[in-house]
């Protein structure tokens, strides 16, 4: 999801299903925030499977600060809206992987 910064609103820029962390961070732009919700198929260490709606805010390194004071701004509303519980943020689009991810999931058990 991008910020429409003439309609001052969040809107839907792409949807894509069965991607992967790595596949994902290749439509991510390196030099653009985005705000990410991703359904992720977890392995439970004692072999339950979930599957966590994450919040991903990517928010490069480089980015206008205009754009990233837009986001941040954006940011708490869409999470409380939505009810997301699983936030996080990446400050470059290297950073989201499939380790990455189960690292930060890990932490919910």
């Amino acid at each position: 999801m991008k910020v429409d910064k003439d309609r001052q609103m969040v809107v839907l820029e792409e949807e894509f299903q069965n991607i992967s962390p790595e596949e994902l961070k290749m439509e991510l732009p390196e030099r653009q925030p985005r705000f990410v919700v991703y359904s992720y198929k977890y392995m439970h260490d004692d072999g339950r499977v979930s599957y966590p709606l994450c919040f991903i805010f990517s928010s490069p390194v480089g980015c206008k600060p205009e754009q990233q004071m837009m986001y941040a701004g954006s940011k708490n509303r869409l999470v409380q809206t939505a009810e997301l519980t699983k936030v996080f943020e990446i400050r470059t689009t290297e950073d989201l992987t499939e380790a990455w991810l189960q690292e930060k999931l890990s932490f919910f058990r």
